[in-house]
């Protein structure tokens, strides 16, 4: 079950796993996506992607929703993947999808999500993100065809779901297994107790 938290938060995510994550929390929240445009110059670092979108995103739900938003913690989160310093977001199409898992297939990448919360009682911001070595396994073009069909690439950075379909193509991780999946849990619950919101209670 889940308990009223101290503060209000609001989860700047329409993601369904991003939902189940914080709900496995167990702490009560509000979801309102965000509309942030996702654009970054070319010569950014992965840290830098990561923590400055989950930034944007949560400070574009509170120049949304102003007077919706007034004395709550918004949480909002952004994953990527990078292979060779090359960064790889969401397929365009499955074409892209295709092309992004044949690089990938038979190496080894990093996943990198980032995570920002902003109090909008005090204008305080905290961002921080974590990282994790993922091992693909080799992949034929038969197999990276099929998983395509399935559709689950379609909205996944990388072009995979390591808690769906996708976790037939991985060998192994050296990390986070949440931070693949997008939203390291157990660091947002550190940066929530600088808020005022305890987990596990005081």
């Amino acid at each position: 079950m889940s308990r009223e938290s101290q503060r209000r938060i609001i989860l700047a995510s329409a993601s369904p796993r991003r939902k189940e994550l914080m709900a496995s929390l167990q702490l009560e929240f509000e979801i309102m996506p965000s509309e942030a445009d996702e654009s970054v110059p070319g010569d950014w670092s992965p840290e830098r992607i990561v923590t400055e979108l989950a930034l944007r995103k949560a400070n574009a739900v509170w120049e949304q929703y102003p007077s919706r938003v007034t004395d709550a913690v918004i949480v909002s989160s952004d994953t990527i993947v990078v292979l060779d310093d090359r960064v790889f977001g969401k397929p365009e199409n499955e074409e892209h999808a295709a092309a992004m898992l044949q690089s990938l297939q038979g190496r080894s990448h990093y996943v990198y999500t980032g995570i920002a919360c902003t109090d909008t009682a005090t204008g305080r911001t905290r961002t921080d993100y974590r990282q994790t070595l993922v091992h693909m396994k080799p992949l034929t073009p038969e197999r990276i065809q099929a998983y395509v069909r399935s559709g689950e690439p379609a909205d996944k950075a990388g072009a995979y779901a390591i808690q769906g379909l996708g976790s037939t193509l991985v060998d192994r991780i050296e990390g986070c297994y949440f931070t693949v999946v997008g939203l390291p849990v157990s660091l947002l619950s550190d940066m929530l107790e600088e808020f005022d919101i305890s987990v596990l209670g005081s």
